[in-house]
């Protein structure tokens, strides 16, 4: 027996031993990972690809030293150690660092799979709550990731493209034809984005990215989101916009008809960074990742066939993600407790290019202000005449950057004084864009009752602020009213929106 078989032969036996329970072996294209008790060990699989090249013991240890070391970054709780395999002078293998190299593998606590955000997003079980904390997470990491300065910001794109392109081709997944159309499309995207891709270089948005940011390598351990699974056999495709990093994560929810999620994912990074000045390649960069994945799993459905399907949907995908969708501008209105922000959170996935509107809501950004959490309740000082002036301000300056940026934008405030809506309107006219203004109307008794029940929510609302609100004068509403109450109150904001 030689190869890797053998090698795989010997892992089964130790793990048997230190752990006292049969290895069970997970595949995937790259790797073979045992499970067993406690403990989960990655073995490189001896492979060599367009984007790879495994195919010595020396290159796969090489590359689990790296992995080790950079999934320590974000997971150190789960990566252990490096052990290498290695043979003796009787030809018996052994972990040790004597004798001649066979191969190496990466020693990771195992946790439950259940925990896998894959896994979850098909309970149904990520919840908002969570996805915010996800979202913080992402931050904080790419906050901390080294800058690639040495990177080029629109070469390095090419180079994907590139690659992607002949990786189609051979594949053979689709008709020479359609590689070429879709190939053509990346390029024409290319061309018109490759000055702001520069750009956001020089601005140091180029970092030492997780690079392989998908559901799959997102776990809950210990009550909170863990990325670990990090590209390490490249930096190079690792060393990437910030924003093309984050792509991938909202591309897999999207592919999991969760673009309410990807919508919701975005709009709390965005929260916790002004990455504004990027969105307009977030389309293409989610569109790159659905690429990636079609032809990398049409190489895998060549050993399994029933995976062809699958690369499919991700190349159809592709397509539809490089579609062109004008931005446009929607205020939604009313008192508090009326569902302002539950509706935007509803519409957000359906308005211009994915993963959809950039929802600017009044009370986030009054945090954002005061430095503090979304979560975290304000003293009634950072609610004056002027401290609410200085808000909607921010909002109609946010507004007018992502509209700015290509992206559709939903503004979430009270507006009840129609100098606000006069203003957030004239934003619109100002970029170009269409406008929509929502008034929602609610049954007091409804709208003391939310506001009451509202718990680690944005919005400091009480009854009593509901109650003053009551006597205000909206002077003249021209803005659609939809009633706030109704069963159907999405549909008929959708028809409002004409969203089909």
């Amino acid at each position: 027996m030689g190869g890797q078989a053998e090698t795989l032969a010997f892992l089964r036996a130790a793990m048997q031993a230190e752990q006292g329970a049969p290895a069970e072996i997970v595949e995937t294209h790259i790797s073979d990972v045992l499970l067993a008790g406690d403990r989960a060990w990655k073995l490189k699989r001896a492979v060599k690809l367009p984007y790879l090249d495994f195919s010595t013991p020396e290159r796969r240890r090489a590359a689990a030293r790296d992995e080790l070391a950079l999934n320590r970054r974000t997971a150190p709780q789960l990566y252990l150690a490096l052990r290498e395999i290695r043979r003796d002078a009787d030809g018996r293998l052994h972990f040790g660092e004597s004798g001649a190299l066979v191969d190496a593998i990466v020693e990771m606590r195992r946790f439950d799979q259940a925990s896998l955000f894959d896994r979850l997003a098909r309970a149904d079980a990520l919840t908002r709550p969570l996805l915010t904390e996800l979202a913080r997470e992402i931050v904080r990491f790419h906050a901390a990731a080294a800058i690639a300065r040495d990177v080029p910001g629109a070469g390095s794109i090419a180079a994907v493209l590139a690659l992607n392109a002949r990786a189609l081709a051979d594949s053979g997944l689709v008709a020479p034809d359609a590689a070429a159309t879709q190939a053509a499309r990346f390029r024409d995207a290319f061309a018109r984005l490759a000055p702001l891709m520069d750009a956001r270089g020089e601005a140091g948005k180029i970092r030492r990215c997780h690079g392989d940011l998908n559901l799959r390598n997102i776990c809950l351990d210990g009550g909170a989101p863990v990325l670990f699974d990090c590209l390490e056999f490249d930096q190079r495709l690792a060393a990437i916009d910030t924003l093309y990093d984050l792509a991938f994560l909202l591309m897999d929810l999207w592919e999991h008809g969760r673009a309410d999620q990807a919508n919701w994912t975005l709009n709390r990074y965005l929260d916790a960074a002004d990455e504004t000045d990027g969105l307009a390649l977030l389309p293409l960069f989610m569109a790159m990742r659905a690429a990636i994945r079609a032809h990398v799993t049409a190489v895998q459905a060549k050993e399994h066939p029933e995976r062809r399907a699958e690369a499919l949907t991700y190349h159809a995908l592709a397509d539809d993600l490089l579609k062109a969708h004008p931005p446009r501008l929607v205020a939604i209105g009313g008192l508090s407790g009326t569902g302002k922000s539950t509706l935007a959170a509803a519409l957000a996935h359906r308005l211009g290019a994915a993963p959809g509107a950039r929802v600017l809501s009044s009370d986030r950004l009054r945090k954002a202000r005061a430095g503090v959490a979304p979560e975290t309740r304000l003293p009634a000082e950072a609610y004056t005449r002027a401290a609410s002036d200085a808000v909607y301000a921010d909002l109609m300056a946010q507004a007018a950057r992502a509209l700015d940026a290509g992206v559709a934008v939903i503004a979430d405030a009270v507006f009840a004084a129609p100098q606000e809506r006069a203003a957030i309107e004239a934003v619109a006219q100002a970029a170009g864009v269409h406008f929509t203004g929502l008034w929602l109307e609610s049954d007091p008794a409804v709208m003391r009752a939310n506001v009451a029940a509202r718990r680690g929510d944005p919005s400091d609302a009480t009854p009593e602020i509901v109650d003053r609100q009551l006597a205000y004068d909206l002077g003249v509403m021209a803005w659609t009213r939809l009633d706030a109450d109704a069963d159907d109150l999405l549909a008929r904001a959708a028809a409002a929106l004409d969203l089909t």
